[in-house]
């Protein structure tokens, strides 16, 4: 039995989790580390991470250090004696005096490398418009996502698909990559392959200018930014000099300035962009819920006119 250290934080991690678990005659996980409880929302509740709430529920040990480098957390986790350490989504550098003190330490991560290291992969495949998203399984380094490749899988991306509904597929994927490759892996029986330096490309977390819709984009270029942010952290533009957030849109045919409301019915509003026209379908006005369109037209989008700007 291969005893493991798990590290992961978000939603994508529990799925990697979950399948190590439903996996105890080959691993036995002899602690979760994962992000400190957060404050969240508008009440600051304090939230414990997915991998958290999955770990408790599992009755594993879970720590959680602010910060691993230098930390008692640190020591502990090297005195557990672990044959390796499987991480996913953890979101903090392993100190190389822990990747020193384990037999492997193997990472699953969300892109085809060397394409999009870094925290936001998902985000930038669909923002820069790729017709396919992967993941690969790969020795974990000092350096960001540098090490050798140990395997890859991929899917297609759809039109229909946003941050949210990749986040999941990806889980599956990588999780079941994982599983099929990690007793080899261990064994010696998997030959890794190095990463190509010269083809690699960053994704590093998304910046709050970039959640402003640029009108003068595209209409495809706004799409998949919408899409590409959608249900975090969402893009969002100015209306009547107070913010809207944009969570879903689809790209219509329309001619005229960008940023302005070429079309308003009972059930639809079009805005003009750089090439083409959007379509608005989800909102969320300032101090107001998450709508469909309609709702919106029906309350504080009675005010909107066709020849309003938007973004100004």
């Amino acid at each position: 039995m291969i005893k493991l250290i798990f590290m992961g934080t978000p939603d994508f991690s529990a799925t990697v989790l979950q399948g190590l678990l439903d996996n105890k005659e080959q691993y036995e996980i002899l602690a979760v580390v994962t992000q400190p409880d957060r404050k969240v929302g508008r009440k600051h509740e304090l939230r414990q991470t997915p991998v958290k709430a999955l770990a408790v529920e599992s009755g594993l040990k879970v720590i959680q250090p602010e910060k691993l480098s230098g930390s008692a957390e640190l020591e502990e986790i090297i005195s557990l004696g672990a044959d390796g350490i499987v991480t996913a989504a953890f979101g903090q550098f392993l100190p190389e005096k822990l990747l020193n003190a384990v037999g492997f330490a193997v990472n699953v991560h969300a892109s085809l490398l060397p394409k999009y290291r870094g925290g936001a992969p998902i985000h930038y495949a669909l923002i820069n418009g790729d017709n396919q998203i992967g993941v690969t399984i790969m020795e974990m380094v000092k350096q960001m996502d540098a090490g050798a490749m140990i395997a890859q899988d991929s899917i297609p991306i759809l039109d229909e698909d946003n941050v949210g509904t990749l986040f999941d597929k990806i889980a599956i994927l990588g999780c079941d990559l994982l599983l099929k490759v990690l007793p080899d892996y261990v064994a010696g029986n998997i030959q890794v392959k190095a990463q190509d330096e010269s083809q690699a490309t960053f994704s590093p977390n998304i910046a709050p200018e970039e959640e402003i819709i640029d009108w003068n984009k595209s209409a495809r270029q706004i799409f998949n930014q919408v899409r590409g942010m959608n249900p975090w952290p969402v893009t969002h533009t100015t209306w009547n000099k107070e913010r809207l957030k944009i969570y879903q849109v689809k790209e219509v045919e329309g001619l005229g300035q960008a940023g302005q409301v070429l079309e308003k019915t009972k059930k639809s509003l079009i805005i003009g962009t750089g090439n083409g026209a959007i379509e608005l379908l989800v909102v969320q006005p300032a101090g107001k819920p998450q709508m469909d369109i309609v709702s919106f037209l029906n309350g504080l989008g009675q005010k909107i006119k066709v020849g309003d700007s938007l973004g100004k």
